[in-house]
């Protein structure tokens, strides 16, 4: 059937194929549709099944041979791919290159159909890459700096006994915007309480609130800057009435053993509190230097791979997040859409600003997935239930409710290869060569702040 094929490889793993197929193929097809078409087809003056051949060709003959055409490309492609290696995406259509297709039933029939394909994907140096690991010393002041978020969050709330509204009191105001002496309705709030100097509030009313006391009332005028926060204040001139009708201070409790007792019934005295603070830290920092450490050995081994993914690849890839997005957003697709144009972005303007970090995405789970080929990674039946188990507990069910879940929306394959490249990770990180880094305090260490 098929008399020759050539293969161009073009740049982000497309593919470009020509083809042709023998001539004596091209006459089966297209007399084979002519014989389907004399049974069917009726004409004046001719019985049905009783039209010549001749007759359907002066008549129906470029209808017939386009038919044929695109009959030998379905079925020289189904050849083709399953004897070359460079088969297309299974969510790609070749796309047909030539313009214009004329079916010479004397000549070989050459066609040629452009793809992606998947990339090859060359794996740089992956074991014994170097990479820092830094100091980090956990002291008092990161101590006690979580000693003070056990402090507000067991603080108690009471009334202000007297004086006026000062930085971190909570206050309950009521505003309304001014039209000259009339209130605008539509901009009334009763009851807003916020944290002075949090910023938690439309009109950042921290400072201009500062010093009213109980019931006191006045009018702000605030003047927004063009680039200010709140696009629809931004630019504006604005009176604003405010009343404030409560202020309240948090009662911090004493950093005693008594707290630590309330905090949790496990520790005895404050210093039980403060060991369990510095292990957790401890913790967090460990767990940080290996995620930094994973994503530096990942991007130096990506820096020297050759992987180049198809365009349709990277598309594909954008989607899901954007369907990831969505579904975390909880609003549906017209919700979030609806956002966007309120912020002057389309999902267009999102995909561009995703399309970086979705090919280093894209591109580090190719890199991992041929390395877990090359080093014969396998994940067990096991590993795949103690996963399981880890999903249950945190959906609050059963396991055996969550296996059957798992498998009846087929989730098994996905989950095999995450725990394959997660394994793979791990090979990696074990075959690292650590060199000691610099010292760096917690917090920037946890803020990323290098």
């Amino acid at each position: 059937m098929i008399a020759s094929k050539s293969i161009e490889i073009l740049e982000n793993s497309a593919v470009k194929l020509t083809v042709s197929v023998q001539k004596e193929e091209s006459k089966k097809e297209y007399n084979e549709l002519l014989k389907k078409y004399s049974k069917t087809v009726q004409i004046k003056g001719f019985r049905k099944g009783k039209v010549p051949g001749s007759v359907l060709e002066h008549k129906f003959g470029d209808g017939i041979r386009e038919e044929a055409s695109m009959n030998i490309i379905e079925n020289a492609l189904k050849v083709v791919f399953k004897e070359i290696e460079q088969k297309p995406l299974h969510y790609v259509t070749p796309t047909l290159e030539n313009e214009e297709l004329t079916l010479d039933l004397d000549k070989d029939f050459t066609f040629t159909v452009t793809y992606d394909t998947f990339p090859d994907v060359k794996p740089g140096e992956y074991k014994g890459v170097e990479v820092e690991e830094p100091s980090v010393t956990i002291g008092k002041k990161e101590i006690d700096r979580e000693l003070k978020v056990i402090q507000d969050q067991n603080a108690v709330v009471i009334e202000k006994k007297e004086g006026g509204v000062e930085k971190d009191d909570i206050v309950t105001i009521n505003y309304v915007e001014m039209d000259g002496d009339e209130e605008k309705e539509d901009t009334r709030r009763e009851d807003f309480v916020f944290t002075v100097g949090s910023g938690y509030n439309l009109y950042n009313l921290d400072e201009d609130i500062i010093g009213m006391r109980k019931d006191e009332e006045k009018i702000i005028e605030k003047d927004f800057p063009e680039d200010y926060s709140h696009k629809e204040l931004a630019g504006q001139k604005i009176n604003l009435k405010v009343k404030v009708s409560a202020i309240k201070v948090k009662e911090l409790p004493e950093l005693d053993d008594e707290l630590a007792q309330d905090v949790n019934e496990k520790f005895e005295t404050l210093k039980d509190l403060k060991d369990d603070i510095k292990t957790k830290l401890k913790e967090t920092a460990d767990r940080r230097i290996r995620e930094d450490k994973i994503e530096f050995l990942l991007t130096k081994i990506l820096e020297n791979s050759t992987i180049n993914p198809p365009v349709s690849m990277v598309k594909a890839e954008l989607e899901n997040s954007w369907h990831n997005f969505v579904a975390e957003s909880r609003m549906g697709e017209e919700g979030v859409m609806k956002i966007l144009a309120m912020q002057g972005k389309t999902k267009d303007d999102l995909f561009e600003e995703w399309k970086l970090s979705s090919e280093k995405s894209l591109k580090t789970h190719l890199l991992l997935d041929k390395l877990v080929k090359n080093e014969k990674v396998e994940v067990t039946d096991e590993e795949i239930d103690e996963e399981i188990k880890k999903k249950a507990e945190a959906a609050n069910r059963t396991f055996e409710e969550t296996k059957e879940i798992v498998e009846n929306n087929g989730m098994i394959p996905y989950l095999k290869v995450d725990l394959s490249r997660k394994k793979m990770i791990n090979l990696i990180h074990e075959n690292a060569t650590v060199k000691k880094g610099k010292k760096i305090n917690f917090l920037d260490l946890v803020q990323k702040v290098q």
